[in-house]
C-alpha cells in the first residue's frame, strides 16, 4: 500500500496545461543551453533548405537562423533549370550566395541534383514529380551541368543526392531511374572522386518493387559502389507507424549492400489548419505545438534507430503556379511573411535547437541499457555519452500528436546505466527539472523512476551532468 501512496503523491505534484505541454511543480534547475553549429564538432542532423531552385524560399532572409539552429548539414537543390536558362550558359550566382555562406556558418551542404530543364526537348520538367531528361541532347546537357556544378562546389559539398522523389512520376520505373542514377553518379565521381553519393529520395517506403528494380540495375551493372546512402521521405500522421515498412526497405537494400546508410531525407509536419497549408499531411489540422511534437517524434524515432534525419524544412515554402501544387507549405520551422521573408521562429525551431544541441556525435545509442515501462504504447531509447553519463528518451506513440494530450503517469525500471542526480528535460520548452527523491530509487543495479509524466512528444531523463544548461 505504501508504494502506491508514494506513486499517487508523486503524480499529484505534476500539473498539466490545457494546451498539451508539461507543467511540472518539480524544482526547475535550469534551461537547456543551445549551441551554434560552429560549436558542435559533428552530428547526423540536417535541416532542409529546399526549393531555392524555384525561388519559393529566401536564403538571405533565413540564413541568420541557420547557425544558431545547430544542424550540421543542410539539404539544397541544385536547380539545373535555374542555372542554365540559355543553352550552354550557366549562372551560378544564386548558389554562390548560398553554399559558401552555409559552410561559413558551420553547416555543410548536401546538394540534390535535379530537376529537368524544359529548354531542351526531352529535358523533363523543372518541378516536383517532373520526368527525368530522356533525349540524347538533354542527357548530354544534363551531364555537362552536373560536371560544372560539381567542379564549382566540390570543395564545399561532400555529398550529392541524385534526383528527388522519382517514384512520384508514374512513368518512371526503377530500372530507368537506376540507369539515370548510374550515369549521373559516374559524372560526379569523375570530378570529385571522394564524393559521397546519395540515392534515391523515395517519396514512399512502400514501393519495394521500384527499389528492387533500381538495386537490381546497379548490381547487374557493377555499380553498387556508386551508392553510400539511401534516402526516403514517407510522411505519416503518426511517425511510429512508418517504421515496420522502413525496416522492410532496409532489409531489402542490405541484401545488395549491407554497408548502405539509411537517412530520412525529408520529413516534417505542417503548423497550420488544413484550410491553410498544402503538401503532405494537409488533410489534418495542425498547430505550432503539434508541429513541434511531430517533429520531435520523427527526429528521435529515427535517431534511436540509427537513421540520420533531415528535418523539413527551415522556412515555410511558397509554391507558385505551374508546379506540383500552389500555396504555402507551412512545414517550415520559421514562419514567413507573404514576401517569403522571415516573421519569427516557431515552437519547432526551438525544439529542434534542443535536439541538435544535445544529441551530437558524442551521445550514442546504447542497446545494452534495458528499460521497462508500466505503460503501453511508448517508445524509448537509451544513450551514453563519451564520459559514460546516461540518458534516455521516452514518449507515447499511440496516435498523431494532439494539442490537449493528457500525459501517462509511468513507472520505469532501468538496468545497465548509472544515475546519481537525474533530471527531466522538456525538449519543447527547454526546461530542466530535478526528479524528486520520492520518484527515484536504486536497488542493486536497477533504477526505478516513478510518477514520470510521459506525454505525446519525447522527453529526456538524464544524469544532470550530461545536460548543458544556460549560465
Amino acid at each position: 500500500m505504501a508504494k502506491y501512496l508514494i506513486f499517487s503523491l508523486a503524480f499529484l505534484s505534476v500539473a498539466f496545461s490545457t494546451v498539451g505541454q508539461l507543467q511540472l511543480s518539480w524544482k526547475e534547475v535550469g534551461q537547456l543551453r543551445t549551441r551554434d553549429a560552429k560549436d558542435i564538432k559533428a552530428s547526423t542532423w540536417s535541416i532542409g533548405g529546399e526549393t531555392l531552385d524555384r525561388n519559393y524560399t529566401d536564403y538571405q532572409s533565413y540564413k541568420k537562423y541557420l547557425g544558431p539552429l545547430g544542424a550540421k548539414r543542410i539539404r539544397l537543390q541544385g536547380g539545373w533549370a535555374k542555372c542554365e536558362k540559355v543553352k550552354g550558359r550557366y549562372d551560378f550566382a544564386w548558389l554562390d550566395s548560398v553554399i559558401p555562406d552555409a559552410v561559413s556558418r558551420g553547416v555543410y551542404p548536401w546538394v540534390e541534383l535535379s530537376y529537368g530543364n524544359p529548354i531542351y526537348e526531352g529535358g523533363g520538367e523543372a518541378k516536383l514529380a517532373g520526368h527525368i531528361p530522356t533525349s540524347p541532347e538533354a542527357l548530354t546537357a544534363w551531364d555537362n551541368w552536373v560536371k560544372a556544378i560539381v567542379d564549382r562546389y566540390k570543395d564545399y559539398v561532400p555529398e550529392w543526392e541524385i534526383w528527388n522523389e522519382p517514384d512520384l512520376n508514374p512513368a518512371h520505373t526503377g530500372k530507368e531511374i537506376g540507369a539515370f542514377y548510374v550515369r549521373t553518379a559516374k559524372v560526379v565521381r569523375s570530378i570529385q572522386s571522394n564524393a559521397r553519393l546519395i540515392a534515391l529520395g523515395m517519396a514512399s517506403v512502400t514501393k519495394l518493387d521500384f527499389v528492387k528494380d533500381f538495386m537490381d540495375y546497379l548490381k547487374e551493372n557493377n555499380a553498387l559502389g556508386l551508392i553510400e546512402v539511401m534516402t526516403y521521405h514517407e510522411y505519416a500522421p503518426n511517425p511510429s507507424t512508418s517504421y515496420p515498412q522502413i525496416e522492410k526497405l532496409r532489409a531489402l537494400v542490405w541484401t545488395y549492400k549491407p554497408s548502405i546508410v539509411f537517412m530520412q531525407g525529408e520529413n516534417g509536419a505542417p503548423s497550420t489548419p488544413k484550410e491553410i497549408t498544402i503538401g503532405a499531411l494537409r488533410q489534418f489540422d495542425w498547430s505550432e505545438l503539434t508541429q513541434a511534437k511531430w517533429d520531435l517524434h520523427r527526429m528521435l524515432g529515427d535517431h534511436g534507430r540509427g537513421i540520420a534525419t533531415n528535418l523539413f524544412t527551415i522556412s515555410d515554402i511558397h509554391y507558385e503556379p505551374g508546379d506540383h501544387m500552389v500555396g504555402v507549405n507551412s512545414k517550415g520551422i520559421l514562419k514567413t511573411n507573404p514576401d517569403k521573408t522571415i516573421d519569427r521562429p516557431k515552437m519547432a525551431y526551438r525544439a529542434a535547437q534542443h535536439v541538435f544541441s544535445l544529441f551530437d556525435s558524442q551521445v550514442r545509442v546504447d542497446t545494452t541499457v534495458k528499460i521497462k515501462s508500466s505503460s503501453a504504447d511508448q517508445s524509448f531509447f537509451a544513450y551514453r555519452s563519451d564520459d559514460k553519463s546516461a540518458l534516455f528518451t521516452i514518449w507515447q506513440h499511440e496516435d498523431r500528436p494532439s494539442d490537449t494530450y493528457q500525459p501517462k503517469p509511468t513507472t520505469l525500471t532501468v538496468e545497465g546505466a548509472t544515475f546519481k542526480n537525474p533530471v527531466l528535460a522538456d525538449l519543447i520548452t527547454g526546461k530542466v527539472y530535478e526528479i524528486p527523491t520520492a520518484n527515484f530509487r536504486k536497488a542493486g543495479n536497477t533504477y526505478t523512476f516513478s510518477g514520470i509524466p510521459v506525454t505525446d512528444y519525447p522527453i529526456v531523463i538524464a544524469e544532470k551532468s550530461l545536460i548543458p544548461l544556460k549560465n
